[in-house]
């Protein structure tokens, strides 16, 4: 039962909670704030270059898994989940998708392997959630610390990203002009919520379009430093026809393929969760039997969607929990035009160039804070557990775990076994994994 200091600590979070209606202009507006300070696009990009696509198999990619992630976001927000999440491309198959795609005499038929083993997962993956095997092993497993610090460390294990590749590491600038439009636009954010306190209600427009008008003033900022490039924008074509299944693509079964995909899936399963905690916590909505069984469903038919529009896994992102609570708006209608957007932009190729010319560090001012922001919500989770010997170990291990593999050098990782590569390429599973086990095994009493 919540208390009268829960309710006051979270009440003042949520401006608009996530079956509230909000005007159509509205949802537009702060839709395509969320689609913007998501990088849906790297993902697509760093496949082509990696497998050595042709620029216009690059550019049937982007716009497939812009496609993908629009209808995952409709289906996982409107007809599964029912929550306010919204979908996007994972960074964890790469490894797999490149492994398989190479194991597969690469090409056409390799690119097809990558497809039909990414069909066969999405199935599993259904089937998992129709019978509630998925939602047991949360139960069992993830009780209030753990579910605590599996959202912690999400946020934690993007903050080094954010910050080493978004900023120190972008290449859209020199790393003088990277910092500084980094600290333009984080600042704006910063100050535009800050305006919305002082405010309070009368102040709540300055909290929903905090991140919009920190992008917009890190643009004019990488403009005027003459660093804004919108060349891809003016050669890139207003409408182009997405990819169809079986014409500009097969799929071809390989159980070696399949049984790797199997494996990035419950890789998948285990960050996506991590996320739905961290949404859940932000909302102050717990995560019921039906929202998890239903949620691996949307998450399967997801994958399933992107395998049969030719591209890769999707997942649930995190960086939005972080906008939600920033803004306070969690209504569902705004991630109806979330998926919306990703469509339009994935049937033209201007548009989804116009969102990947904002330079990155741009991007990376305003993702930094969200991802302090998802860490915070974590320990929000366990603000009502007793912090003892066994729940410091729970915590601080899982901690190192992730630290530990975002710096891996990544010359080590790949000399080690292909199944080990998969299990610490992804820090949130590893560091996941790591808190589960010792929630069981170490002595002291029981956590929930």
């Amino acid at each position: 039962m919540k208390t009268q200091a829960d309710t006051q600590l979270h009440a003042p979070q949520l401006t608009v909670s996530p079956d509230e209606k909000i005007s159509v202009g509205k949802s537009i507006i702060l839709g395509l704030q969320h689609v913007v300070a998501m990088d849906v696009y790297v993902v697509p990009f760093l496949i082509a270059m990696l497998i050595g696509l042709s620029s216009g198999q690059s550019s049937a990619l982007i716009q497939a898994t812009f496609i993908a992630a629009g209808l995952a976001t409709i289906v996982q927000t409107y007809f599964c989940m029912k929550l306010p999440v919204a979908q996007g491309p994972s960074y964890v198959p790469l490894g797999a998708i490149v492994s398989i795609y190479a194991a597969s005499g690469g090409g056409q038929l390799g690119w097809n392997s990558v497809l039909g083993a990414g069909l066969v997962g999405a199935v599993l993956v259904i089937v998992l959630g129709f019978t509630g095997i998925f939602n047991k092993i949360v139960k069992t497993f993830i009780p209030p610390i753990v579910g605590g610090t599996i959202i912690f460390i999400v946020g934690l294990s993007l903050l080094p990203v954010a910050i080493r590749d978004n900023i120190y590491g972008a290449k859209d600038a020199t790393i003088n002009q990277n910092v500084l439009l980094a600290l333009i636009s984080g600042a704006v954010l910063i100050l535009f919520v800050i305006l919305g306190s002082l405010f309070r209600n009368k102040g709540s427009i300055f909290r929903i379009i905090s991140v919009m008008v920190a992008l917009i003033v890190g643009c004019i900022s990488a403009n005027v430093m003459g660093v804004l490039d919108f060349s891809a924008v003016s050669n890139a074509k207003w409408f182009s026809m997405p990819q169809l299944p079986f014409a500009d693509f097969g799929f071809s079964f390989n159980f070696s393929a399949i049984i790797t995909m199997v494996i990035i899936y419950f890789v998948l399963l285990a960050e996506t969760t991590g996320t739905w905690f961290a949404v859940s916590n932000v909302i102050d909505q717990p995560l019921t039997d039906k929202n998890l069984n239903r949620g691996v469903i949307g998450e399967g038919i997801s994958c399933l969607i992107a395998s049969l529009l030719g591209s890769t896994p999707v997942t649930g992102y995190s960086t939005n929990a972080g906008i939600i609570s920033i803004t306070g708006i969690a209504s569902r209608r705004v991630f109806l035009a979330v998926g919306v957007w990703f469509v339009i932009f994935g049937c033209s190729g201007k548009l989804a160039a116009l969102i990947s010319s904002i330079p990155t560090a741009v991007i990376g001012g305003v993702f930094t804070i969200v991802c302090g922001i998802i860490a915070i919500n974590g320990i929000q989770v366990m603000k009502n557990v007793k912090i003892a010997e066994k729940e410091m170990y729970i915590i601080a291990i899982p901690m190192i775990l992730t630290l530990a593999l975002v710096m891996i050098p990544q010359d080590f990782l790949h000399s080690l076994p292909t199944f080990v590569q998969y299990l610490l390429g992804s820090p949130i599973l590893a560091a996941s994994i790591a808190a589960i086990v010792l929630n069981k095994v170490l002595p002291g009493g029981k956590s929930s």
